[in-house]
């Protein structure tokens, strides 16, 4: 998945419309939220048990952000955590800003995922703000698997509420909040890959020796490693000169309209994989396949960074498709699809065929519309964010 218009650009700390979204390579994760109130809450004073505190001010201080209490303050990643923020208008405030929360990763200040919303889901806008009273804001977010830190703000059109301390602020009037995660991360899966006594037929058909003897897995939800609503099933094999990759994916709606290679699939349904040769968490390589075969494939001299679509993987594949293409009238059953990739062509491979005991990273996606509207992201190795790229997240691939 890649930088388009709908699921990727990394949002840079310069992007000043608080409301663009992070649009990392997968699905974008929205906040849960409670119950809308039937009007604003507010409060005479902020609780006693805040986790964080600050008392750091917008506009030449007529907003006071008095802090926010995660609960559970220790939680599993994509575990959901309750964010609970409290304010004070000093004064009355300024007028057409909507609010803003992100969760950016602690070392960098990259954007992990977007959790905007509209303050007490449109409740009480910042401009309603009774002087003198502490207003709540109340959502969950699932628990990183890096740390990472919440960051805040108000913003309107192309500017944010200005922070009066840049102390207090990441020099893009985001203003800082609690920390989340303490770098406990889920561990890592692995994969033992096995050489083929025979390459299997490139059929789309997934009955063959090499097939039913390679171990199968099942992909589960990329946010939180939760069973996905629709089942896909994945599994390698290798011999000296390629490495092979089948997916048998459950669809009820097989659909796609982009039809040229390397075309942006990555904007519809497809299973893909991302592999890291060397290992060494920078120069990777991402192929996909729709379901009408369409291939997309580039290269990657690091994370995110120079994405090459000239670099030609030498992939081959083949696919069934079980029920009807882009008929959204009836109900398909699934596709099952089987790819062929050149060790010979990929960025940093170690040894050609690869050595026993070569270890790789790798991961593998799936993306999925359900309903051809909301999108549903899985994975092999579960990221616990938005981003398909998320390369310390990916799994181990070991040669046997």
């Amino acid at each position: 998945m890649r930088l388009p218009s709908r699921v990727l650009l990394l949002l840079t700390l310069t992007c000043l419309a608080a409301a663009c979204r992070d649009e990392q390579a997968g699905p974008p994760h929205r906040a849960p939220r409670l119950p809308a109130p039937t009007q604003a809450r507010s409060l005479d004073a902020a609780p006693t048990d805040l986790t964080f505190r600050s008392g750091a001010t917008f506009a030449g201080g007529a907003v006071v952000y008095l802090g926010s209490k995660v609960t559970p303050e220790r939680a599993a990643p994509g575990e959901q955590v309750r964010l609970s923020h409290y304010f004070h208008a000093q004064r009355p405030p300024p007028q057409g800003y909507g609010f803003f929360v992100h969760v950016v990763d602690a070392s960098s200040g990259s954007m992990l995922f977007n959790a905007d919303h509209e303050f007490q889901d449109g409740a009480a806008p910042l401009a309603t703000w009774p002087v003198g009273k502490v207003i709540e804001d109340v959502h969950s977010v699932p628990m990183p698997s890096v740390p990472a830190r919440v960051v805040l703000g108000f913003w309107r059109g192309e500017e944010r509420l200005p922070v009066d301390d840049a102390r207090v602020h990441d020099g893009a009037q985001r203003m800082l909040g609690p920390k989340l995660g303490d770098g406990a991360a889920a561990e890592l899966p692995e994969y033992v890959v096995t050489r083929a006594v025979k390459p299997p037929t490139l059929d789309g058909v997934l009955d063959d020796a090499a097939w039913k003897d390679a171990r199968p897995v099942v992909l589960r939800g990329s946010f939180d490693g939760r069973p996905a609503q629709l089942r896909t099933e994945a599994r390698l094999v290798y011999d000296d000169a390629n490495l092979y990759v089948a997916f048998d994916v459950e669809d009820p709606d097989l659909w796609g309209t982009l039809r040229n290679r390397d075309d942006p699939i990555y904007e519809q349904e497809v299973v893909e994989i991302f592999l890291d040769a060397n290992a060494d968490g920078r120069t990777y390589n991402e192929l996909q396949v729709s379901p009408h075969n369409v291939i997309f494939d580039a290269y990657f001299p690091a994370r995110r960074q120079g994405m090459d679509r000239s670099w030609d993987s030498g992939m081959k594949t083949a696919l069934k498709v079980r029920g009807t293409l882009d008929d959204p009238s009836d109900r398909d059953q699934g596709w099952t699809v089987e790819l062929q990739i050149p060790f010979a062509r990929l960025a940093e491979v170690p040894h050609v065929p690869p050595r026993k005991g070569d270890r790789w990273r790798f991961n593998l996606y799936r993306l999925e519309h359900h309903g051809r509207k909301s999108v549903e992201g899985q994975a092999f190795s579960p990221l616990f964010i938005g981003d398909f790229h998320a390369l310390p997240r990916f799994a181990w691939l070991t040669f046997q």
